[in-house]
């Protein structure tokens, strides 16, 4: 399990997929472990009953059936399928609506979803899900890439309240695939995953909401400085040492 896991953090984002059917089939006993632990790129669903699209995730997946957050619907339908209670739910539906607007703000579009559910130790734990397809077939406004692709996972656990303060530990991945084509920049495939955690005690007096969403907001600026040091960072740095840019020639122009 430990080298399946190994070899995971070293496969291309966008070879996920590939990679975890191969593991599947090679190590049946340890199927739930490996769908838990390691996070795919994120599928889209439309919900025929509201008409909008769902993000699709371990985290709101029973059987083989995915619940909307927008009708609170399993699909394909599902009679017995695990539901939050009232009060969670009505959080889920305000997150849903709240986070749509963060995205449009931050992403310029794209897909989100909020999913929440109670846990073992009397808290609950929030998933909020994002995915923008930047491909000049997609969402992306400026043509570049051939292919390109941002999937961000957060999860919250949230404990009980005590004294009015309550603890939170987020866990956020992101996974980024980028392929251009075209005369300009040639040809060129950019794909990796970067996880990050964050636990913090927070007063209750503005809301979990409020507080998740500063949490979230937060490790999205880190995690995109991360990504824009390490992987656009290094890989210019790296193809500048091994193919430095030729030097121009100082052309003098004579004196008259």
């Amino acid at each position: 399990m430990e080298a399946a896991m190994g070899l995971m953090r070293r496969i291309p984002a966008k070879h996920t997929d590939t990679a975890l059917s191969a593991l599947l089939s090679l190590m049946p006993n340890h199927s739930s472990d490996l769908l838990s632990q390691i996070d795919q790129p994120l599928q889209v669903l439309c919900d025929v009953d509201s008409g909008k699209e769902f993000i699709l995730c371990e985290y709101n997946r029973d059987a083989d059936s995915y619940r909307s957050p927008w009708s609170n619907k399993y699909h394909p339908s599902l009679e017995d399928g695990s539901l939050p209670s009232l009060e969670l739910r009505k959080l889920e539906v305000e997150a849903n609506d709240i986070f749509a607007i963060y995205r449009d703000q931050y992403y310029e579009g794209g897909i989100s979803s909020v999913y929440m559910w109670e846990d073992d130790n009397e808290g609950f734990v929030a998933c909020f899900l994002i995915k923008k397809d930047g491909s000049k077939t997609g969402q992306g406004r400026r043509g570049y890439l051939e292919e390109g692709s941002w999937d961000a996972i957060h999860v919250i656990e949230v404990g009980p309240e005590e004294e009015e303060n309550t603890n939170y530990r987020l866990t956020s991945t992101v996974m980024l695939t980028l392929t251009t084509n075209n005369e300009s920049s040639g040809t060129f495939s950019l794909s990796g995953s970067i996880r990050r955690q964050m636990t913090m005690r927070l007063s209750v007096a503005d809301g979990h909401l409020c507080n998740m969403g500063r949490m979230i907001e937060e490790m999205e600026s880190k995690l995109r400085y991360s990504l824009d040091q390490v992987y656009f960072g290094k890989t210019r740095e790296m193809v500048c040492t091994l193919r430095p840019p030729s030097e121009v020639a100082q052309i003098r122009i004579p004196e008259s």
